[in-house]
C-alpha cells in the first residue's frame, strides 16, 4: 500500500516524463510554476523581467491554491494582469511539506487541463 507521500512522488514522476516529452527537458517547481503562470496570464512576450517572471508564478500559485478556495480571481488589470484576493490563510507547513502541497496542486492542475 502506497502511502501519500509515495503516491504524489510517482504521480509527480509522471507528470515531468510527460514534460520532459514535451520540451526536452526535466523542469523544476520553479520552472513549472513559470509554465503555469504563463498559461494563465494568456499572453506571450518574448523576454521576461525578472519582476515579471516572479508575478507569473505568484499568479500560478494563487491560481493553484484557488482550486482548494485559498484565493478567488478578482479580475484583470488594463494590462490583463489577474489579480486574487486571499480567502484563507495558507498551511502552516515547513518547506518539504509546502512543496509536497504545491505539487498536489499542480498535478490536480494538469489533471483538470488534461495534460
Amino acid at each position: 500500500m502506497m502511502d501519500a507521500t509515495q503516491d504524489l512522488f510517482v504521480r509527480w514522476m509522471r507528470l515531468e516524463e510527460k514534460l520532459i516529452e514535451r520540451f526536452g527537458k526535466k523542469p523544476d517547481l520553479e520552472t513549472v510554476l513559470f509554465l503555469i503562470g504563463i498559461q494563465e496570464f494568456g499572453q506571450i512576450f518574448e523576454k521576461y523581467t525578472k519582476e515579471q517572471k516572479q508575478d507569473l508564478m505568484h499568479i500560478a500559485v494563487c491560481s493553484l491554491l484557488s482550486q482548494s478556495g485559498y484565493f478567488v480571481l478578482e479580475g484583470h488589470d488594463e494590462e490583463g494582469w489577474p489579480h486574487f484576493r486571499q480567502l484563507k490563510a495558507l498551511p502552516n507547513h515547513g518547506l518539504k511539506e509546502q512543496e509536497d502541497f504545491l505539487k498536489d496542486h499542480v498535478l490536480l492542475y494538469f489533471e483538470q487541463h488534461n495534460f
